[in-house]
């Protein structure tokens, strides 16, 4: 859930804590039990909310809030933190407040939000948040503690107050340590140090002036041996730097200049290996020495390595699962490794159901987004300690070689392996909103004749197939039963090619209009050709097809990823 919040309007905060203080949804217990976790990415205004919370927190009969270091957690480690953390007297977290607005800016003119994460870990699920947003309609007051002094959120410590309601304590803890401590579990962290302290190896990476950077430090340079040079904006700020923290070849431009994939040539030799993790820690980018992978082919090559490379994975895989945007790459894992596939709605919940009941291992998502069931949610720094677990695995015997195995290589081999899913992602950022939705209205209406749109397609390129199947997509929830309608449109071609059109409501202005485009081609002499010249054609059919430009005004879109 994503809400703005102002310091003189506390009604949705306020009703998110009756939740939290009902008795049904504290272990069967009164709201005296509960311990909420409050922390976030560190963006403006997290440290006044975090005080906000705490007062609101105490008057409401909770019992305990623990606060990340100076406010900071990222959103995997709230996760973790709910999943794996005990208290001194054997507490465990009812659940999270979590300040962030994900990959959006922040700053006193930016974004703020506020996510609340269950008690599995998890984002809430629409039931609740449902209710939340009605409970905001008819709230006519609510309670805060206004006398309680602020609590310094720097010092690790606890510190104790007495009221009406019993004692209430705040602890602020280590941001990091509950999180190192679970990838340490998961990961062979010796034969990662190992790659990286290969004079051949070379490692970046870029947090994005994010909260990543609370991390980044503690794991890559303490405890695997990377030289501290190789962390890029890894102090977090409340404003990010001023820049865009979403990891991609857009917004992370210092990270995609030292890779070498800018648009200026250096005579700097680009690092083995480098990543970026957005505002929150939860989304990933992975580079190669001048080479991209897209976030659908990571968590096809994460899944297809899994097994041999993580020791968490060592038994088995439970089955996989991708948002229904993402390529089709995980697919073909799947059918060849014999594992369950799931295929879902865009939102991390969908995944959640899947882990919870045992059915999904590794899932991941095109917008950057991949993770498995260590927790419920995405994680960006999980990310790249699986890619640095491949490479690791990889190059076991040939560390001493004459030339290790690259990001590319790896790639490359998976293709010829596997069959490449040429890919792109098209975003259309601040649309009208009502532009947006009368051109996806539009869509709903054409695909009611395939033949209309075989007509437009071959008058745009007679080189495209034709298209073969037009719809909706429509999710049912094989743990729950529930249906998910209207979850992005789509246009499935007798080539295998897929074209999908997705509105994107993540941002505080207009809408985002998602166009997604996908060929498959399993021929090895043929998935070595640029990615943009072989989509071409189909990038033409789906800009005519759906009078993009006619119904935006937008004669190119915001971001290529």
């Amino acid at each position: 859930m994503l809400c703005n919040i102002r310091d003189d309007s506390y009604d949705g905060l306020y009703v998110q804590l009756m939740y939290v203080g009902d008795a049904d949804n504290c272990l069967g217990s009164s709201s005296k039990c509960a311990t909420l976790v409050v922390s976030g990415d560190g963006r403006y205004f997290s440290k006044d909310a975090i005080q906000i919370i705490i007062k609101m927190a105490a008057a409401n009969g909770v019992r305990r809030v623990w606060v990340g270091q100076n406010g900071l957690l990222s959103t995997p480690a709230v996760s973790a933190v709910i999943r794996e953390r005990v208290g001194a007297d054997g507490s465990k977290a009812t659940g999270a407040f979590i300040l962030t607005a994900s990959h959006n800016p922040g700053g006193p003119h930016e974004d703020f939000g506020i996510k609340y994460n269950m008690e599995n870990g998890g984002s809430a699920p629409e039931a609740i948040t449902d209710m939340i947003f009605e409970n905001t309609k008819t709230i006519t007051e609510y309670l805060i503690a206004e006398d309680l002094p602020n609590v310094d959120i720097s010092a690790i410590g606890v510190t104790s107050f007495g009221g009406p309601e019993g004692q209430f304590d705040v602890e602020v803890f280590d941001s990091a340590s509950d999180y190192v401590k679970l990838m340490k579990s998961i990961f062979d962290f010796e034969l990662i140090r190992k790659l990286l302290s290969s004079p051949k190896f070379t490692f970046c990476y870029d947090a994005l002036h994010g909260v990543a950077g609370a991390y980044a430090n503690r794991i890559f340079v303490e405890e695997l041996g990377a030289q501290e040079s190789s962390l890029l904006n890894c102090v977090p700020k409340e404003d990010f730097g001023g820049g865009h923290p979403d990891p991609n070849l857009t917004y992370a431009k210092e990270l995609v200049a030292r890779m070498g994939l800018g648009k200026s040539n250096s005579e700097v030799e680009p690092p083995e290996f480098g990543a970026a993790a957005d505002g929150d820690a939860d989304r990933n980018m992975i580079l190669g020495k001048r080479f991209f992978v897209t976030p659908s082919d990571s968590v096809a090559i994460i899944a297809a390595n899994a097994v041999d490379a993580i020791p968490y994975f060592s038994s088995g895989l439970k089955g996989v699962a991708r948002s229904m945007p993402t390529s089709a790459a995980l697919d073909v894992v799947a059918k060849h490794l014999k594992l369950k596939f799931f295929e879902v709605p865009t939102g991390w919940k969908f995944f959640c159901n899947l882990m919870d009941d045992g059915l999904c291992s590794i899932c991941g998502e095109e917008s950057f987004g991949t993770g498995s069931d260590h927790i419920r949610e995405k994680d960006g720094i999980w990310a790249v300690l699986a890619w640095l677990s491949i490479l690791a695995y990889k190059n076991k015997e040939n560390l001493n070689g004459d030339k290790l195995v690259t990001v590319e290589d790896i790639v490359r081999k998976h293709w010829a392996t596997y069959g490449r899913h040429y890919y792109t992602r098209y975003d259309y950022e601040n649309v009208d909103a009502g532009a947006a939705k009368d051109l996806m209205a539009y869509l709903i209406k054409l695909q009611s004749s395939l033949n209309e749109i075989n007509t437009i397609v071959k008058g745009v390129r007679s080189d495209v197939s034709n298209v073969i199947n037009a719809d909706e997509f429509e999710y049912k929830d094989p743990v729950d039963g529930s249906v998910s309608k209207h979850q992005g449109i789509r246009f499935l071609f007798e080539d295998g090619s897929r074209l999908v059109f997705r509105l994107s409501g993540t941002g505080s202005e207009g809408a985002t209009i998602r166009l997604y485009i996908e060929q498959f081609e399993k021929d090895p002499s043929k998935t070595g050709r640029d990615s943009q010249e072989a989509l071409a054609p189909l990038v033409e059919v789906a800009l005519k097809l759906s009078k993009m430009q006619e119904f935006t005004g937008r004669s190119a879109p915001t971001v290529i990823t």
